[in-house]
């Protein structure tokens, strides 16, 4: 049998995530696993060839990174309270290759992760963050579409 010692969930702040929570939860406690809950925050470095003073942008992203971690702590707080081996990151850059950097850093043993299931134009111009997470993860992932539970 499998040891899944450490569970990574991605989230979005706009999304649906906490339709996800128990699945989540079920799985640390099942598993008895380290559960850490990451949210990707945007680099706002690739904005510096505008006509903005870089000292803004990096003054802003910084606000938004505090803002994100508040956001986060608030969260593991009021949703998380029952995980009792769980952990928070805020991490900057794009999200898909973040989540996947870290879950090869931490030695992730399994992604749960939520998936609006795009189609057409909406998928042609956003893309999809957890199809590129399943091609390039070192481990399995597991993807739910908050709708549909």
């Amino acid at each position: 049998m499998k040891h899944i010692k450490k569970i990574l969930f991605p989230i979005d702040f706009a999304e649906k995530y906490t339709t996800l929570i128990p699945w989540v939860a079920t799985f640390a406690e099942n598993f008895k696993a380290k559960l850490y809950v990451v949210y990707v925050t945007k680099d706002l470095s690739e904005f510096a060839s505008f006509h903005v003073p870089h000292g803004s942008i990096k003054t802003f992203q910084e606000e938004a990174v505090k803002a994100a971690q508040k956001k986060m702590n608030a969260v593991a707080k009021e949703q998380f309270k029952d995980i009792k081996r769980l952990e928070t990151r805020v991490l900057v850059g794009p999200p898909a290759e973040k989540i996947v950097e870290f879950a090869q850093q931490e030695g992730v043993d399994l992604i749960v992760m939520g998936t609006r299931g795009r189609l057409g134009l909406d998928y042609a111009i956003f893309g999809s963050v957890c199809r590129k997470v399943v091609r390039a993860a070192p481990c399995p992932v597991i993807t739910i579409n908050p709708d549909k539970v």
